[in-house]
């Protein structure tokens, strides 16, 4: 054999050995990948608390990236800040209220909506008739919550804030009064007390108007009974046709020196 056919042959064989040595490492590695994907299967399926944080994780990427690409910021946390709920998910009998409510007072379904949920679970546990509540929350804001009054009644049920600062302690302080929920529930405890004190709704209605003591509460009384009585019809399904709302915070009577101090000493207590 001439030095070129050893030649030849050498290099053949060279070529043939690289050729099955790559087909083994690429055999192999296809086999490392194969396992590799069936273990992390088999791991994401039997803890799934590991396939959510991966989830958050890419979702969080895209939407970095996503963000980055279109140059816009985007908050997810957002749709948990909002005071909504989607009426179709309320019981009927919610759902006639909040739409009622709604074209009445010229606001959007959906927040009202979520009030109506919270006045109905929050005043169920107070034992006050939510169609009380939401009536007292129509006359006092017309459903606005960064309503306030002239003598400083703030949010949506016009809670006197600076007399009931310490009950919004729990929400994390004053500011709360212009959170829908946090003033609703606030309000639900400062009427309870009014009704227990006074016992009766009628008397509780003139305290929290800050009209105990006075002869006249300027018709506010009657304004929320009468929404009251139009808003049991509402939840019981009769129609009942809408008529002008309240669409500005009450003007809440100024009391004299000394009953305003008695007012204060009582419900800050």
């Amino acid at each position: 054999m001439t030095a070129t056919e050893k030649f030849t042959k050498g290099m053949a064989t060279f070529a043939s050995d690289i050729a099955q040595g790559f087909f083994e490492i690429t055999h192999n590695g296809f086999a490392l990948l194969g396992l590799a994907v069936m273990f992390a299967v088999i791991t994401l399926t039997a803890r799934p608390e590991i396939r959510q944080a991966g989830e958050v994780e890419l979702m969080g990427w895209l939407q970095t990236r996503q963000a980055s690409l279109s140059g816009m910021t985007t908050d997810t946390e957002a749709i948990d800040r909002a005071t909504a709920t989607n009426p179709q998910s309320l019981p009927k009998q919610q759902a006639a209220v909040a739409y009622w409510l709604s074209k009445k007072y010229n606001v959007a379904p959906e927040p009202v909506s979520a009030l109506v949920a919270e006045a109905f679970e929050s005043g169920g546990r107070a034992k006050l008739d939510p169609t009380l509540i939401l009536a007292i929350m129509a006359i006092e804001s017309g459903f606005n919550p960064f309503a306030q009054s002239a003598v400083g009644a703030q949010g949506l049920m016009q809670v006197m804030t600076k007399i009931h600062s310490d009950k919004y302690e729990g929400f994390g302080g004053k500011l709360a009064a212009f959170d829908p929920i946090s003033n609703l529930r606030v309000g639900i405890k400062v009427l309870h007390e009014c009704v227990v004190r006074a016992g009766s709704v009628e008397g509780g209605l003139k305290l929290y108007v800050g009209a105990g003591n006075l002869e006249d509460d300027g018709g506010y009384t009657a304004k929320v009974l009468a929404e009251h009585s139009r808003l049991q019809l509402v939840s019981a399904g009769k129609s009942v046709p809408l008529t002008s709302p309240q669409a500005t915070p009450v003007s809440h009577p100024v009391l004299p020196k000394q009953t305003t101090e008695e007012a204060t000493s009582y419900f800050s207590s």
